[in-house]
């Protein structure tokens, strides 16, 4: 696959451009699957960029549609194409969140609020198979090896020098009091962040117990932006056995302004810093 070819990207922009097809028609999604005889569920998953999308699948849209122009057909008959190839995380097998990956990977920023562990943008590799076999007990070892490196993989695009990814995370205090892999791994990995935080393109913040109720008390999320207008903001909620995908504005600007909240009523990121190294120093005393 060609470097600058993100499948997951391509299924959204092509998703975007099949919905505003329709819409230009007055057509509905269950006017769409009865024109072709299958489920509105599958256009919907076409349209919201969940689904692959085959060049068969355009042909017969465009149809729908009745787009006569042959430049609109051709370029998104090779979308299509594009999008059916694979990232560089299909090479790990199947990855339960290879959409987020996707995603991450192509995204020019990236907001988190994080309750729990770490962000796997920023877990040292002792923390990070610790927080993989804790989280699947049932896990092989060769699974959790592949997880962690996939994890390590997604980490390239905050080295990345030339076209650094923009991360802001807030981090609830309980991430760096929670004793995952031991004394030596958690001292290591706060020590990690601190470093992590001297980047011009990373922001850490803590939100510490002192603090009381806040916007974050409901759970993790992550904001994803990216550097084409075209493509909507993605709000990510990760779960259990499925993830949720929220792009429409109303929820947009609700988990933004959440998350404006969450920066204001958090530590600076120099008091972050500080506090992060005091905590450090209680692990490394041990």
């Amino acid at each position: 696959m060609a470097s600058n070819v993100n499948p997951t990207v391509r299924r959204r922009r092509l998703g975007q451009e099949l919905r505003r097809l329709r819409e230009q028609r007055g057509m509905t999604a269950e006017e769409v699957a009865d024109r072709l005889l299958v489920s509105q569920s599958k256009i919907s998953r076409l349209e919201n960029g969940r689904r692959s999308i085959s060049q068969r699948d355009v042909r017969d849209l465009c149809e729908v549609y009745e787009v006569e122009d042959r430049r609109i057909v051709d370029s998104l008959m090779q979308m299509a194409k594009e999008s059916r190839q694979q990232g560089w995380w299909h090479a790990f097998g199947d990855i339960p969140y290879s959409v987020y990956i996707g995603l991450e990977t192509d995204a020019a920023s990236l907001r988190v609020y994080e309750p729990q562990v770490v962000p796997g943008l920023l877990q040292t590799h002792p923390y990070a198979e610790a927080v993989v076999a804790g989280a699947l007990p049932e896990a092989t070892a060769a699974d959790i090896e592949r997880r962690v490196q996939v994890r390590l993989r997604r980490q390239d695009r905050i080295r990345d020098e030339r076209n650094p990814l923009r991360l802001w995370a807030v981090l609830d205090e309980s991430v760096l009091r929670r004793e995952v892999g031991g004394k030596h791994t958690m001292a290591e990995q706060l020590e990690y962040l601190n470093e992590m935080s001297q980047r011009p393109h990373v922001t850490l913040q803590v939100m510490p117990f002192s603090m009381g109720a806040h916007p974050g008390v409901n759970g993790q999320y992550a904001i994803l932006e990216f550097p084409d207008a075209s493509d909507s903001t993605v709000i990510y909620l990760e779960g259990v056995t499925s993830d949720l995908y929220l792009e429409k504005a109303n929820d947009v600007q609700k988990y933004s302004v959440m998350y404006e909240h969450l920066r204001a009523q958090a530590l600076n990121p120099d008091q972050t810093r500080e506090f992060i190294e005091k905590v450090a120093k209680e692990y490394a005393r041990g």
